[in-house]
């Protein structure tokens, strides 16, 4: 079973933060870390789930109505009397640069299904390409019209396509989204081992995010690698690696 790290360190650390991120780089034998990505009114590439600022930050709004400075006046909490802004696309690459180079890998899904961005996947796969990390890069969105365009300008990318179910995830495949793995929620394992076992399967959880407590329970990972996943993103990696 292959771990990812939800949005960084998720559970411990604010979301989709500069901390959580740097407390996942620092996990030996990670996967990878998956991450979301919007832009805000004046085209750049932030780090944010929700298409609202309202329940990450202390902001009020949704992320593409904010220019990059006005959204960086909205503070995250980090406790201690610390707090953090929405990084940029550009700052986690630099910031995990060295250990991409060393194997580690990122899962950008675009969030675009709600918000179609125009230009987003343009603005990604370029930055991608002068970066020179396309091989350590996986493309996610549930939207899959923005994956069957960015498998049209770098045919080689590793791509996901993310639903509920994984029989919605093969129904988008086959649809032609060019996705070559299924990103379906966990409980949502809706067909046989044997349909599914040719893709890469890498199952997303819901909840518990920080400053939520952790709830104590740990996954089966066994049983799920039974019913055909192949990777986790979860919020708690460095429960199952420490």
């Amino acid at each position: 079973m292959k771990i990812w790290a939800h949005r960084g360190c998720s559970q411990r650390y604010p979301e989709n933060t500069m901390l959580a991120f740097e407390k996942a780089g620092e996990i030996k034998g990670l996967e990878g870390i998956e991450l979301d990505i919007q832009l805000t009114r004046d085209g750049r590439m932030v780090v944010i789930h929700d298409e609202r600022v309202d329940r990450t930050t202390d902001g009020i709004g949704y992320v593409r109505e904010y220019r990059l400075k006005e959204l960086r006046k909205q503070k995250i909490d980090v406790g201690a009397g610390k707090s953090e802004v929405v990084p940029t696309i550009e700052e986690v690459l630099d910031l995990l640069e060295n250990k991409i180079k060393k194997g580690l890998k990122l899962n950008i899904e675009l969030k675009n299904s709600v918000y179609p961005y125009k230009g987003m996947e343009e603005k990604i796969v370029e930055l991608i390409g002068k970066r020179g990390v396309e091989e350590s890069i996986v493309y996610s969105s549930f939207y899959g019209a923005s994956l069957e365009r960015i498998r049209k300008m770098v045919p080689k990318a590793a791509i996901g396509i993310l639903d509920q179910k994984i029989s919605d995830c093969l129904y988008k495949v086959k649809g032609g989204c060019g996705a070559d793995a299924l990103h379906p929620y966990w409980k949502e394992i809706d067909m046989p081992r044997e349909q599914i076992e040719k893709y890469p399967v890498r199952a997303w959880f819901r909840g518990h995010l920080y400053p939520e407590k952790p709830t104590g329970a740990v996954l089966d990972l066994e049983e799920l690698e039974r019913k055909g996943i192949t990777d986790v993103f979860l919020n708690e990696p460095e429960r199952y690696l420490s």
